[in-house]
């Protein structure tokens, strides 16, 4: 896995959360996502400038919904992940995999050496 295509901790959140809700996913769904599945409460600007970045990286894409009255005629932007994410994704679950092989515990550590 090259440093392009790293997924640090919340990109890979975030771009889990996205792949869970499909093409239904925009930023408060995405936030409701993170929160339902972790119990983290992230800011909702730390999750557009995540959703950026994902989408400079090539990740994800998005576009422009349609205006709603109760956004007061504002569309939502929303967002997918892309092919180039769900490999990206892919390659972090095989690296966290081969980096968990191996240990001598699996849901804690031992008290002794650590």
């Amino acid at each position: 896995m090259t440093k392009g295509t790293y997924l640090g901790e919340f990109e890979l959140i975030v771009l889990l959360a996205t792949a869970q809700l499909g093409n239904q996913g925009y930023g408060v769904t995405i936030l409701e996502e993170i929160g339902r599945r972790t119990g983290r409460s992230p800011s909702i600007g730390a999750v557009y400038a995540t959703l950026a970045r994902l989408e400079t990286k090539g990740f994800v894409r998005s576009w422009q919904g349609a205006a709603t009255g109760e956004r007061g005629g504002r569309p939502r932007r929303h967002f997918a992940v892309k092919p180039a994410g769900l490999k990206a994704l892919e390659q972090t679950r095989q690296t966290l995999d081969r980096m968990w092989r191996g240990l001598p515990w699996k849901t804690r550590p031992r008290a002794e050496g650590w």
